[in-house]
């Protein structure tokens, strides 16, 4: 109800504070107690006292030609907490207590709720809340495939403010606009300075801390294949996994070389004046190289572990000169326990992972016990899926923040990677990043509120969707993948069979996509496809009320279309297998059909959402058309 929302035009005003904002005229009309009681999605309440009886709500009533204040108090009576506030409704209007600017912003996203909720009707109601987690993220991957333009950024941090998160990253491995290296972020979109000073400056006005992110350790392949960059790779030359089934690329600095240093700091020095924050994730996670090539010896001599230490103190200290404070991953560590209290005091390490059951109490006591900072880092679960594993999500993202709030996590970082060419759409990470932010706001609610609120707030706040189609259609597809009653950690046969990458390049990410045709059995594909068009039957008749609703709309039915596609290329593969040429041939013929749509409406839509083009995200379209054409099993 953009209406409503302009009755309070946030955040422009907050400056002042404490003081008083008056609604317009036109803002609250007339009591009407056929109106139920609010159930607001966590991160809205912690306490709520209303004036509800058994019978219905009273709202507030107020004659339309009479402004209403909104009054806002500097007060000792909120709760005790940088972003606690509490609000009250009542017949002498709108009142606001916080300690400081943090809690008046909460207090006014709570208020946005209750406007989007209620319209020009308000419930009499006092309450106070304020959060588990003193820091409440989202991280979006943008290096694998998709960079959202600066317009989507825009758009999602208002989202998340919305819903009180408090910090958000943009995972960078190459795709800042570094003036040194275009070569090497060329066709990639890549986001430049003047843009993060955009969304930088917006961020600020909402209240949240854009946390600058480049991995600075591993995961830095396309620099390390930039042939002046070579010679600071860990590994000159792509190598085997252990067990022969994929190929590593060469990602890892070499610690030792006396030129990476250098080389980080021109890439902070670079990127690091766009932001204002005082913080800065340096990734150093997944460090496969390390100790095989040029840091062997030392390595051997002193202990992996050691090694990678010291190199992290030594961008510390970079990041120190720079008056930043410096997140890391905190995969590495674990690693080597013994090392953590080794570690920077003011170094907080971001504790990640992303299955059901991973084991964050286990070491969240690690972090605590060795007095480290620490955040939870669970995940969105969207990518290699294409529509989502909400099941698994839901899981993680509840787990991370019991355990986080119980050994003193200070931050919350829901983050959304794109592994796999990052084909799958903001549209199919919003149930996630809604659910996370009611946890990261309250992690102890009672089991399974969120989730039974989800669909409501997701249709009245993202979607747009009076008709109450969009959140159903997207939180089933979310699930369709159990149809097939086969589970693989971290993906989906529905995202990973048509993504598959060619078996000739032993890519890491959808490898094994091929394959999953021989594990389930035909019935099982059948009732997966038959779920996913069910869903976009559901989703043809939602009617968004504005031009974000319809794109996210598109995105969501452009995902399932693409996981459809996984269930007809593995009916396609059993067919072959069993000698079954001419209903192969046929399957094949609408295949290809298909491909060739999804591929023409795919590019149609991109170009409203993201920069650069789809050749780094939907190459695999091409490749399962070829599959079609050749006729010709891989596995």
């Amino acid at each position: 109800m953009p209406s409503n929302l302009n009755l309070l035009p946030y955040p422009r005003w907050l400056k002042r504070f404490p003081g008083t904002y008056t609604l317009p005229a036109r803002g609250l009309l007339t009591l009407d107690r056929r109106v139920e009681h609010w159930n607001p999605l966590a991160p809205i309440l912690r306490r709520l006292q209303d004036s509800a009886k058994a019978a219905g709500v009273e709202l507030l009533t107020h004659h339309a030609s009479l402004p209403i204040a909104l009054k806002v108090f500097a007060s000792s009576i909120a709760p005790e907490h940088p972003e606690g506030y509490g609000l009250r409704i009542d017949a002498g209007g709108i009142s606001i207590y916080c300690r400081e600017l943090g809690g008046l912003r909460c207090a006014v996203a709570t208020l946005r709720q209750l406007l989007r909720e209620y319209g020009r009707r308000l419930p009499r109601l006092t309450m106070g809340d304020w959060p588990d987690f003193e820091r409440r993220g989202v991280m979006l991957d943008i290096s694998r495939g998709r960079v959202p333009n600066l317009q989507t950024l825009l758009e999602l941090v208002e989202h998340l403010a919305d819903f009180k998160i408090n910090e958000f990253q943009l995972y960078t491995e190459h795709t800042f606009a570094y003036r040194k290296y275009p070569s090497v972020w060329r066709g990639w979109g890549a986001i430049t300075g003047a843009e993060i000073k955009i969304l930088d400056a917006r961020c600020r006005e909402l209240g949240i801390d854009l946390v600058p992110n480049q991995n600075s350790f591993g995961h830095l392949r396309y620099f390390l294949e930039y042939p002046p960059l070579k010679k600071l790779a860990e590994v000159q030359e792509p190598y085997e996994s252990a067990d022969k089934t994929f190929v590593r690329y060469p990602t890892t600095l070499a610690p030792l070389n006396p030129g990476t240093l250098p080389f980080l700091r021109g890439l902070f020095d670079e990127l690091l004046p766009h932001f204002s924050s005082r913080y800065f994730n340096v990734g150093c996670d997944e460090t496969w190289d390390l100790g095989r090539g040029q840091s062997k010896t030392a390595c051997e001599a002193r202990g992996k572990g050691r090694v990678y230490v010291e190199f992290l103190k030594k961008i510390h200290c970079e990041v120190k000169a720079r008056k930043r404070r410096m997140m890391f991953w905190g995969d590495i560590i674990l690693n080597h326990a013994e090392l953590i209290r080794g570690l920077p005091r003011d170094a907080i390490a971001l504790n990640w992972g992303y299955e059901a059951g991973h084991p964050f109490e286990k070491e969240g006591r690690l972090f605590a016990g060795s007095k480290i900072p620490y955040y939870v880092c669970p995940g969105t679960s969207t990518w290699m899926s294409l529509i989502g594993r909400n099941d698994n999500a839901f899981v993680n993202l509840t787990e991370a923040a019991q355990a986080g709030k119980k050994h003193g996590a200070v931050g919350y970082l829901n983050t959304d990677w794109g592994d796999g060419g990052h084909p799958q759409p903001l549209a199919v990470s919003y149930p996630a990043y809604i659910l996370g932010a009611a946890l990261s706001w309250h992690a102890s609610r009672e089991k399974g509120l969120e989730e039974r609120l989800l669909p409501h707030v997701l249709d009245r706040d993202i979607f747009h969707d009076p008709t109450k189609r969009m959140a159903e259609a997207a939180l089933g597809l979310g699930v369709a993948h159990r149809n097939l009653k086969f589970l693989a950690p971290n993906v989906t046969p529905l995202g990973t069979v048509v993504a598959a990458p060619l078996p000739s390049t032993r890519e890491l990410t959808c490898r094994d996509g091929l394959k999953y045709s021989k594990s389930i059995p035909e019935k099982h594909i059948r009732a997966a496809l038959d779920g996913i068009e069910a869903q976009r039957a559901i989703l043809y008749r939602a009617r968004p009320a504005n031009h974000a609703g319809d794109i996210l709309a598109v995105e969501l039915d452009m995902a399932a279309r693409m996981a459809a596609q996984s269930c007809k290329i593995m009916l396609w593969q059993q067919e072959l297998a069993a000698g079954k040429a001419a209903r192969a041939k046929q399957l094949a013929r609408s295949g290809i059909r298909e491909l060739q749509e999804i591929e023409r409406d795919f590019k149609a839509y991109w170009f409203l959402r993201n920069k650069g083009t789809t050749a780094k995200c939907s190459a695999f379209l091409r490749w399962r058309m070829d599959d079609y054409r050749k006729g010709k099993l891989h596995f």
